[in-house]
Formats: structure tokens, C-alpha cells, sequence
């Protein structure tokens, strides 16, 4: 059974925890947060294997704040050539709740039919989608326009659509444990609150 608890805000505490270049995340946050105050906050840290099997690791942060939703991701980058350094890039993003359009909460339960009201789910993905842009990634969608008339054979250009790509984050037990879930949720749940205000 699923116990509430308060949403800790010692964010700097789970980076330290992480082990992942904590001076450098801690630092890239907290100059972006400046003097607010972190509500509630999620730290994230996964490998991931790229093409070659070699395993990348990275670290992502989201504070939630009075008035912003801090997202921070911190990637780390081996030597291109025998004589290069390893290097890290630590991006921040400072967005106003204003502008989140929707904070989609997905629930993986195995065994829906035996499912007890409060058991943490197996797997939890937080889709966060803007009003405008991230600034990183956009699909466009384009197709030749048309006019109401059939029979017009005139080229009208073009017309399209730009989807924004929503910023997600996915937890698992399996992967990262009870705790990582129970907090990416409590999270979601401060989330969606400050932004229904």
C-alpha cells in the first residue's frame, strides 16, 4: 500500500546521492534557481548504451518552484579522439508554469485485475508538454495545400503543423527501485497542482 508522505525539498542532498557529478549539477541548478525555493523536485540519474555498447550516463533534475518548472540534464561525453578529455554538457531550462499546456501521468500495473487501490505501479512515465516550444526538438508535418476547388491545378505551397516534443521522464522498480517511483509520482502530483492554479 502506497503511504503519502511530503514531497522532500533537499534536492541538493539526491544529487549528492547520485554520485553523478554532483558539484556540476548542483552548481548548474542552483544558479538557475537563484533565490527561489524548491517546492518539490525529481533527480533522475540512468545509463544508457549507445550503438557501440558503450555506456553513457546522464542526469536529469526537476524542481518545481512557485512560479517555474526548473529542468536541468546533465550528459556526460567520452574522448572523440586518443588525445581528447572526456567532457560533460549541463543544460537548464527556466520555464514559467504558464506555460505548461498538459502533465501526462502514465501508470504501468501488472496484473490490473488483482490490482489493490494505492500499490505503487510497476513503471510511472511523466510527459510535460509547453504552450510554446523547448527550444530542442519540434516535428513538422507539411503537405501540399490545396483550395475548394477540384478542379484548381495552381501549386498553393504548402501547409503544416509543428508538434512540440514533450519533455518525459520514465521511472521503473525494476530499474530504479520503489522509491524513484513513489517519488516521480508525488512529484507529478505537485506538478499538476501548480499548474491547475
Amino acid at each position: 500500500m502506497r503511504k503519502t508522505r511530503a514531497v522532500s525539498t533537499d534536492w541538493r542532498l539526491e544529487i549528492e546521492r547520485s554520485g553523478y557529478y554532483p558539484g556540476l549539477v548542483t552548481d548548474a541548478v542552483a544558479t538557475t534557481l537563484g533565490t527561489e525555493a524548491a517546492e518539490a523536485f525529481v533527480v533522475h540519474h540512468e545509463a544508457t548504451f549507445d550503438p557501440g555498447m558503450e555506456v553513457r550516463r546522464h542526469i536529469s533534475v526537476l524542481l518545481l518552484t512557485a512560479t517555474r518548472l526548473i529542468v536541468c540534464h546533465t550528459d556526460e561525453h567520452p574522448p572523440a579522439a586518443p588525445d581528447d578529455r572526456p567532457h560533460a554538457s549541463t543544460t537548464t531550462d527556466a520555464v514559467k508554469l504558464g506555460n505548461i499546456q498538459s502533465v501526462a501521468l502514465t501508470r504501468v500495473v501488472p496484473e490490473p485485475a488483482s490490482y489493490i487501490p494505492g500499490t505503487l505501479p510497476s513503471e510511472v512515465v511523466l510527459s510535460i508538454s509547453l504552450a510554446v516550444n523547448w527550444g530542442a526538438v519540434a516535428h513538422i508535418d507539411l503537405e501540399p495545400a490545396s483550395c475548394a476547388d477540384e478542379s484548381c491545378e495552381l501549386d498553393h505551397g504548402y501547409t503544416g503543423a509543428i508538434t512540440a516534443e514533450p519533455l518525459t521522464l520514465r521511472v521503473s522498480q525494476a530499474a530504479d527501485g520503489d522509491e524513484a517511483v513513489s517519488n516521480l509520482l508525488d512529484f507529478a502530483h505537485a506538478l499538476a497542482e501548480a499548474t491547475a492554479r
